[in-house]
């Protein structure tokens, strides 16, 4: 009885037509490592859930304080990704995910060691650098080494980082959170727990930092710098078609020997931005304006507002952290078989039934002896299933297929820049809705916030319809 090698088994799994043009193992190897930027974007993002409260009393800080706490890492987000695109053109994709890997671990550290709200802010700001800057370096590199007939579910390895990233943060902090009693209690050391929270961080960005050394850098990069010689070494590596015709396709789209740059998101003659890009930006905007990160910044906040306790809302986390992520999967099994726009149009549709359906919950729940909104056991279940139907909707869909076109829809001359600005336009739509929450939270309350994301979740159908055009099985040179 024979057995088959790891590559072969590999393959099976991700079975398709064109299965001996590359190495199917081996690009997948590269590509978990990039995607481990994911994770840490993820991660990051996720771990503010659990200290929202922990922080206000810890910096003494107003409700308008504490949303910059949680928000202001979204600024330095989007001035990481707004760099991170023109900087990975000029120096390369690989050396900036390393300068990436060690801000995410200064961060970290700093974050946990913050006696002051200014402080923490500082570190947050400088720790979004870093996420920003993998929200477009990771997509852009597994895009730029993937083959066509796989990209997108290797694409999808991003979001699946990502929401790992998240369902690790809510259980670390579940877990720290009920071995010290609460986010604010003295931990290892009589250390505050909300502390040790951020540091957990600090096992990842290691982990990151020294994957990443062992990753290639993007062949099409190597051809934009004309470093023809070791793009081919690349490709040798990562494909089984001939190197000298994949790197005259490259040259073909980079359209001359100029090298890539920020003017090259402008048409020519008439000095507007092409617009693929501004489709680039309407996607990073509505994939924030449906208040999924409401639900992953603030969920603790928000079922402690809907009438559970802290226990209860952080293990709610968790359950939603797994929701994220298996349907995650169901992205990955689909994405390459039935496309990105019906996916978009599936989630679309689903997350406004169950916005609406939330909007009406809340709206129509009444309030306990301090004010604070209270749903009957009933209302509580079928909320919580509603907003794990809306994760389930957003993580099939909106989620992984955002980054999975980014990474491709662009063509190779301005991926880099284009991916940076559309990016950075999602962290300042995600900084206007995280900021935003807390403030509709006290003034129309849970029912005017989720119907305005419904209302979002509607426009984005006929988003979609219009100007989303399908890029499955598409190569890079051909976008």
């Amino acid at each position: 009885m024979s057995s088959s090698s790891p590559s072969e088994a590999f393959n099976k799994a991700f079975p398709d037509d064109h299965q001996q043009e590359y190495s199917t193992l081996y690009v997948f190897f590269i590509s978990v490592v990039a995607a481990i930027g994911g994770f840490l974007f993820g991660f990051d993002s996720g771990v503010i859930n659990g200290t929202v409260s922990a922080l206000g009393k810890a910096f003494n800080a107003s409700d308008i304080s504490t949303g910059f706490n949680v928000a202001s890492v979204l600024l330095g987000c989007a001035l990481g990704a707004l760099a991170a695109g023109p900087l990975a053109d000029r120096y390369g994709r690989r050396i900036i995910m390393i300068i990436t890997a060690l801000i995410f671990a200064t961060s970290a550290w700093g974050s946990g060691i913050a006696e002051t709200s200014a402080e923490f802010i500082f570190y947050r700001l400088f720790g979004g650098l870093g996420i920003g800057a993998a929200s477009v370096l990771a997509p852009a590199y597994i895009a730029e080494v993937s083959p066509a007939a796989l990209r997108g579910r290797f694409a999808t390895l991003q979001q699946l980082a990502i929401v790992l990233g998240l369902f690790a943060a809510f259980l670390s902090n579940y877990m720290i959170a009920s071995n010290a009693g609460s986010a604010e209690a003295l931990f290892l050391f009589d250390i505050p727990a909300w502390r040790w929270m951020f540091w957990v961080e600090l096992i990842p960005s290691t982990l990151f930092f020294i994957g990443v050394l062992f990753i290639p850098e993007s062949p099409r990069y190597l051809v934009a710098q004309g470093m023809t010689d070791k793009a081919a070494q690349v490709f040798k590596r990562i494909s089984m078609r001939d190197t000298q015709a994949q790197i005259a396709d490259v040259q073909q789209s980079l359209h001359g020997d100029k090298k890539p740059s920020i003017a090259d998101l402008f048409i020519e003659k008439t000095g507007k931005i092409h617009p693929i890009v501004w489709v680039g930006i309407a996607l990073s905007v509505f994939q924030q304006f449906v208040g999924i990160n409401v639900v992953f910044y603030y969920g603790a906040e928000l079922w402690q507002a809907a009438g559970f306790d802290e226990s209860q809302s952080l293990l709610i986390n968790v359950m939603t952290g797994i929701t994220n992520i298996l349907s995650t999967f169901i992205a990955i099994a689909l994405v390459d078989k039935v496309g990105r726009k019906p996916l978009l149009l599936v989630g679309s549709v689903g997350m406004f039934v169950c916005l609406s359906s939330l909007t009406f919950i809340f709206g129509n729940a009444g309030f306990d002896e301090l004010g604070k909104l209270a749903l009957t056991e009933t209302m509580g279940t079928v909320a919580l299933v509603m907003a794990n139907l809306f994760v389930v909707f957003f993580g099939l869909s909106w989620g992984p297929i955002v980054w999975v076109l980014l990474g491709e829809m662009f063509n190779n001359r301005i991926r880099g820049a284009a991916l940076a600005v559309a990016a950075s336009a999602q962290w300042i739509a995600n900084f206007a809705i995280t900021m935003s929450f807390p403030i509709m939270l006290g003034s129309i309350g849970l029912s005017g916030a989720y119907g305005f994301y419904a209302i979002s979740a509607l426009i984005s159908v006929f988003f979609i319809i219009r100007f989303v055009k399908e890029t499955r099985g598409k190569r890079l040179e051909e976008m």
